[in-house]
């Protein structure tokens, strides 16, 4: 038995982001015996998934942060790389800032480059600007374009490129039938957060400005205001969580709004919501949307999302230019006497289950070396 083909995958670190989870998803679906992940991450810091990593026979390795200063280091980093693992033949990078940088070393070393699009926007200020500059070289450079949608790959690749043959859109797909609704579940774990007569709004993401956590406690406060039996289930870790605890401390909700930080029972905290709520300036695909559509929830979104994730009947996309006053109202008033159904027959008939993704994914990674032979 020969052994499996060993696909690099690029990220900045290996926590449980939304782009992390998708590829874990995915890792863990795909026929190992023929196709293995490994890693190269921009930190020294253990991360989240790493234990996982290595149980499933990947290997991680490190490059070092870019940030402008270091730029031949970074250079020299990446060549030492692939002069010291010649075996690699495919690198698949989802750090999209430098992946004009690695991905053309990567060339001048035979590999099949691949580009990955999760997002819409590189944010605001300076290092936004410094980042579009970098990332624009990409669409010129990649063997193949890789996008979460059609809009993400517009964003970052331009309109002609997303309508090149190169052009794949990789659903981010999650397993399905983890996530539908079991009322057991849903007992157990609103017992074991006390929140079992509540009405609960959902959140999940990490705290960064995109997510938009001060307006989703501003829409909590309404909500609270007519509802005092509610509660906020705020679900990550990040930069701007202090922030966030001080504006809830601030609008005397401190007893009303749970921080959960870093979970692994998604699938479970889940269940223990009544509705999921997720105000972002910007996103690619959120893989969270889909995996509250699948446990059956109501979900309000932004109409910055991509309209892609209204997968199902269960999304109602407000914009954000309403007051924070009107979502709750919209929340209160479409959640009054909503009973949770299951969905997964739909998100499987659209693509959105990771055993047909992992298989689009694994014959890819084949084509690709059979392409170079």
């Amino acid at each position: 038995m020969s052994d499996p083909i060993r696909i690099i995958q690029v990220f900045a670190q290996m926590n449980r982001g939304g782009a992390e989870t998708m590829i874990m998803n995915l890792y863990r679906m795909i026929e190992r015996s023929q196709i293995q992940f490994d890693f190269i991450v921009h930190t020294n810091e253990e991360c989240a998934y790493d234990n996982e990593i290595r149980s499933l026979g990947g290997r991680i390795y490190r490059v070092p942060r870019y940030n402008g200063k270091n730029h031949f280091e970074y250079i020299k980093s990446w060549n030492k790389f692939f002069k010291t693992h010649p075996n690699y033949k495919i690198i698949h990078g989802h750090v999209r800032s430098t992946a004009s940088i690695y991905l053309k070393i990567a060339k001048k070393f035979g590999l099949v480059t691949i580009a990955h699009s999760h997002s819409t926007s590189s944010g605001t200020g300076f290092s936004s600007i410094v980042k579009n500059i970098l990332q624009y070289p990409i669409r010129n450079i990649a063997d193949y374009l890789f996008a979460c949608s059609e809009q993400s790959g517009e964003w970052l690749f331009g309109k002609n490129a997303s309508k090149r043959n190169n052009f794949v859109i990789l659903k981010n797909s999650i397993d399905v039938k983890k996530f539908v609704f079991n009322e057991r579940v849903r007992f157990e774990k609103r017992k074991e957060l006390k929140i079992d007569d509540k009405f609960v709004i959902g959140h999940i993401g990490r705290f960064i400005p995109s997510k938009n956590h001060k307006f989703l406690v501003d829409i909590f406060n309404h909500v609270h205001q007519r509802n005092k039996n509610s509660m906020l289930l705020l679900v990550g870790d990040g930069e701007l969580r202090q922030l966030v605890q001080k504006k809830v401390n601030s609008l005397g909700l401190t007893d009303n709004v749970i921080f959960t930080g870093i979970r692994s029972d998604i699938q479970e905290i889940l269940q223990a919501m009544d509705v999921f709520v997720f105000p972002s300036l910007y996103e690619g695909l959120p893989v969270t949307l889909i995996e509250a559509q699948a446990a059956g929830l109501r979900v309000f979104t932004s109409t910055n999302v991509t309209k892609e994730v209204g997968i199902t009947e269960l999304v109602t996309f407000l914009p954000l230019e309403q007051s924070p006053e009107y979502w709750a109202k919209q929340i209160l008033l479409c959640c009054k006497g909503y009973q949770r159904r299951d969905v997964s027959k739909a998100l499987v008939d659209k693509g959105y289950d990771v055993r047909q993704t992992a298989k689009q994914l694994e014959q890819f990674y084949l084509n690709c070396l059979t392409d170079i032979v």
